[in-house]
């Protein structure tokens, strides 16, 4: 049995088939995911898992480069911006529109569904290299 890291199988494996520059995105439980993109569902309810939970997991077992994020969370979600920002200060995060955001999520190498269910609430990560 693994005894650190994440213990979700399938979040373990994708993040060990990334290589650098790869994406992996953490949603909340309203983005739209396209049929043919590989998704690992957590989504329990409404709000669990919450996406700052997810991110802090997934965080903690990636090389993260950069974070891309929504313009529109700067406005409509004020508080998570500021939580992931201030959380992640080290990391540099891009912002694109929301309707191009859900254009990059076909190039992702998964999708990791959370419960959230507050605006904006999704980070595209960009895997880095640990050497």
């Amino acid at each position: 049995m693994k005894k650190a890291g994440i213990l979700n199988r399938d979040i373990a494996s994708v993040l060990a088939g990334m290589g650098h520059t790869d994406t992996l995105i953490i949603a909340d439980c309203g983005l739209p995911i396209p049929d043919d993109t590989v998704v690992v569902d957590l989504s329990l309810k409404l709000g669990t898992p919450d996406f700052l939970s997810v991110l802090e997991a997934v965080a903690e077992d990636m090389a993260i480069e950069d974070m891309t994020m929504a313009e529109e969370i700067k406005t409509a979600n004020m508080s998570l911006h500021n939580q992931v920002t201030s959380n992640y200060a080290g990391i540099p995060i891009q912002y694109i529109s929301h309707e191009n955001f859900k254009l990059e999520i076909k190039q992702a190498k998964a999708v990791i569904r959370t419960g959230e269910a507050t605006p904006f609430a999704n980070v595209i990560l960009k895997s880095g290299v640990i050497f």
